[in-house]
C-alpha cells in the first residue's frame, strides 16, 4: 500500500489527517471571520474535514490501487463540483438604488472555501506538506495582497486628492 492508501484500522493517520485538515480549514476560516465575512470558522472547518474525509474513503475501501485510484478522482471531482455550490450561496447580487448596476460580493470568500475543500482533501490523500504549503499562501494571499492593495489605493487617493486640490487652485487664478 502506497502512502496515500490508510488502513482502516490505523487511527493514528485517519486522526492526524482528520484534525490536520480541520486545523487548516480552522485558520482560514478565522481569517474570514475576523473580516466579518459570511462564511466563518466553523464552515471552514467543516468543509475542509469534508472533503479529507470524502477523499478518504476511496483510500480505505479500494480492493486495489487502479480501482480506489478510479474512484478517487471521481470523489475529488464530486467534491470540487459540490463545495461549488456552497461557494454560489455566497455570493451576494446586490445593487445600490442610485445606480442600479449589480454588485458581486462574497467572491474571496467563495474562492476561499474551494480552496479550503481542496487543502482538505490534498490532507486527506496525505499529502499535508503540500497543503500546509498552499494554506500558507492561500493567508499571505488573503491578508497580504488585501493590505497591498489598500496601500495602493490610499496612493491612489492622495494623488487623487492631490490633483484635484491643484484643479481648484488653478480654477480660481
Amino acid at each position: 500500500m502506497g502512502a496515500m492508501f490508510v488502513s482502516s484500522d490505523d487511527w493514528v493517520k485517519i486522526g492526524t489527517r482528520l484534525v490536520l485538515a480541520l486545523l487548516v480549514g480552522c485558520v482560514i476560516g478565522f481569517n474570514r471571520q475576523k473580516g466579518g465575512r459570511a462564511a466563518g470558522m466553523r464552515t471552514f472547518m467543516l468543509v475542509s474535514m469534508g472533503s479529507a474525509l470524502f477523499v478518504m474513503i476511496p483510500l480505505q475501501a479500494g480492493a486495489d490501487v487502479a480501482s480506489a485510484t478510479n474512484a478517487l478522482s471521481r470523489t475529488i471531482q464530486g467534491v470540487t463540483t459540490g463545495v461549488g455550490f456552497i461557494g454560489a450561496g455566497l455570493i451576494l447580487h446586490e445593487s445600490s438604488r442610485e445606480s442600479k448596476a449589480p454588485r458581486v460580493r462574497g467572491l474571496t470568500t467563495a474562492a476561499s472555501i474551494w480552496t479550503s475543500a481542496g487543502l482538505g482533501a490534498a490532507i486527506g490523500c496525505g499529502l499535508w506538506q503540500m497543503a500546509l504549503l498552499a494554506g500558507f499562501l492561500t493567508l499571505v494571499t488573503l491578508s497580504g495582497v488585501k493590505r497591498w492593495e489598500q496601500f495602493f489605493k490610499s496612493r491612489s487617493n492622495q494623488r487623487k486628492l492631490a490633483t484635484d486640490r491643484t484643479d481648484v487652485t488653478d480654477e480660481r487664478y
